[in-house]
């Protein structure tokens, strides 16, 4: 299983996962705190940030 998940990849599995890094580099201190944080089922699509709709990084939330 890999631990780092991109903007279109499919959640491996129900859960929590948080924001990992922009897939093109750009200024993170623009994302806000509470779209760091996402909830998905098994299947669902990574979203990109919701502010500037670029495409993220995400991992699964300890």
């Amino acid at each position: 299983m890999a631990d780092r998940y991109k903007t279109g990849e499919k959640a491996p599995e129900n859960g929590t996962y948080e924001f990992d890094g922009l897939v093109n580099e750009g200024n993170e201190n623009e994302v806000t705190s509470d779209e760091k944080h996402i909830e998905l089922s098994s299947g669902d699509q990574f979203p990109p940030i919701r502010s500037n709709k670029e495409a993220a990084y995400w991992k699964k939330a300890k």
